[in-house]
């Protein structure tokens, strides 16, 4: 959420994200988002594809503006020894407001505890 600045496009905003979560030693990130609203995944930028981490040809190159919330889906990829050394993937989505007052912000408290259903 650190990395949303005005103006950026969603492939510009989806390199900076992977780029700083790989110099943290983030295992295999991704990051998959689209515009909430009355149209859902159509407006706004688009900030990556679960199938495409590089660049997403046209809607990623629509700028971000301010007043624009997202579905901010994420994902780490690693090994668990314990488990046989089987790969294993951890997803999170949380729902997110960019303004100009807050800048990019969970539009309901960030998770922070697994729910098991």
């Amino acid at each position: 959420m650190a990395e949303f600045r005005e103006g950026m496009t969603g492939n510009e905003l989806l390199a900076k994200i992977l780029q700083t979560a790989r110099a943290k030693g983030i295992p295999q990130p991704k990051v998959y988002s689209h515009n909430l609203g009355h149209l859902l995944h159509e407006p706004g930028p688009l900030i990556g594809l679960p199938w495409q981490q590089e660049r997403c040809p046209g809607r990623g190159d629509v700028k971000l503006v301010y007043d624009s919330c997202f579905a901010m889906e994420l994902c780490v990829t690693d090994i668990v020894p314990e488990w046989d050394n089987q790969e294993f993937r951890l997803s999170v989505e949380q729902d997110v407001a960019f303004t100009r007052q807050d800048g990019c912000r969970p539009l309901d408290d960030r998770q922070i505890r697994f729910h098991l259903v």
